[in-house]
């Protein structure tokens, strides 16, 4: 193992994978991963804040902060040309943001000798961003028009009623970018609350990978980001738990389209339990290519043009989402028949020795890409950072290997039964000629 990296008033915690932890006294979490050889390095800072942590009449506050965050800081603004946008854009530099459910992200991939002035950058902003009514007007017609390009399209609409039914309590019932009215009305003290409530370097995590220096860069980020002290309050909780589903709920949207849609939607644990392995893995016989069970059954057949089923992967329970794009002239009825007939023939008969290889074989190539440049690298720990424990980008991957058919046959039985379902279909009435 490298000799680990000892700067005065930084304490190393732990080492993963090649990834070093290291942390601030005002509580912020450093994650270090070094490629000497890189001539690039990207910068991340994760907070631990996402649309989960929202309520009725600020949905979408964590989404429209991601817009004003970008309006310039006490140091970096347009005043005196020194955004974001003036000091690394023009550099080459990827700049950018986003948002989901239980996190958000503000990120640059730079020339390893512009890595200095992105923490700085994200360092002012952590506490002296500028977030104001004149900026906040602005922004909002643009996210208006994001939630309204949204709307127009069918998957999202269906998607954003499975969502809003399967929870009735907890906070994932809401999509990120939030309710239309809400986003045209939250008032500008509710998001500079929500601002001071969550950016604090004790609630995120500064993630650094590719070309630079460990004992610079840590030496940098205790200079910029120690400046700010920890959180004096404690941070906003979410402790609602979405009661148990007693029954199929059902949702139907019907509005002008040329094709129908199908989305399943079944319970899940949240990342952390045990069963996610497995449940990966069934979705993946289930829909990963050409060769799986819905592809065969639907596309095959020509009762579909698309067909994936997805494992959501987050902080608390969850979603396993089945989504298929019929083909011309065939019923919803019958298709949703097909998917559920596929998940009680795996509940009940497993699945095969073949399908349970190329299923990891797919997860290997998965698991490899997570490592390919500092971006993929960067987005694939801010998941990990995202659900509670970072270490898992570097467990997970065995907990994946060791799945067996066995543990697949017994999560189908478990998680996909009606009762714990919610069904959405979107009728597309089309025009006529």
């Amino acid at each position: 193992m490298a000799r680990r990296t000892s700067v005065s008033g930084v304490t190393y915690i732990r080492e993963k994978g090649g990834i070093r932890e290291y942390r601030l006294p005002n509580g912020l979490q450093i994650l270090l991963v070094t490629d000497p050889a890189s001539p690039v390095a990207g910068f991340m800072v994760t907070y631990r804040v996402g649309s989960r942590n929202e309520k009725i009449g600020y949905t979408g506050a964590t989404h429209i902060l991601e817009h004003l965050m970008f309006k310039g800081s006490a140091s970096f603004n347009k005043e005196n040309k020194s955004t974001v946008w003036h000091l690394l854009e023009t550099k080459g530099a990827l700049v950018s943001a986003t948002t989901w459910t239980d996190r958000t992200n503000y990120f640059e991939v730079v020339p390893r000798e512009h890595l200095s002035t992105a923490i700085a950058i994200e360092a002012d902003r952590m506490r002296t961003a500028r977030i104001n009514e004149k900026d906040r007007h602005s922004e909002m017609t643009v996210v208006r028009n994001e939630f309204e390009r949204g709307e127009n399209l069918p998957s999202e609409a269906l998607d954003k009623q499975i969502w809003a039914l399967a929870y009735e309590a907890h906070p994932y019932h809401h999509s990120t970018i939030g309710w239309r009215s809400d986003i045209e009305n939250v008032p500008i003290e509710r998001l500079r609350k929500f601002y001071d409530d969550f950016y604090h370097p004790d609630n995120a995590t500064v993630t650094v990978v590719g070309g630079f220096n460990e004992t610079e860069v840590l030496a940098e980020l205790k200079k910029k980001f120690g400046e700010h002290k920890a959180h004096k309050e404690a941070y906003p909780s979410v402790y609602t738990e979405e009661p148990l589903q007693e029954g199929e709920r059902r949702a139907v949207v019907e509005r002008a389209g040329s094709t129908d849609l199908l989305d399943i939607a079944h319970k899940i644990p949240g990342a952390a339990h045990a069963d996610i392995a497995a449940l990966i893995i069934l979705s993946l016989v289930l829909s990963d290519d050409k060769t799986s069970r819905l592809y065969s059954a639907l596309v095959d057949t020509a009762k579909a043009t698309n067909v994936t089923t997805t494992c959501w992967q987050f902080r608390d329970p969850s979603l396993l989402t089945t989504y298929v794009t019929l083909a011309p002239n065939q019923t919803l009825a019958e298709v949703e028949n097909i998917v559920k007939d596929e998940y009680k023939n795996i509940a009940q008969k497993g699945i095969t020795r073949d399908e349970l290889t190329r299923a990891k074989r797919t997860i290997r190539a998965v698991i490899a890409q997570r490592r390919d440049g500092p971006y993929a690298l960067l987005s694939s720990l801010n998941e990990e950072i995202a659900t509670g424990d970072w270490t898992r980008f570097v467990t997970f991957p065995e907990a994946l290997a060791k799945v067996t058919a066995a543990d697949v046959k017994r999560v189908a039985a478990t998680y996909l039964i009606d009762r714990q379902s919610t069904i959405g279909w979107f009728r597309a009435i089309r025009s006529k000629k």
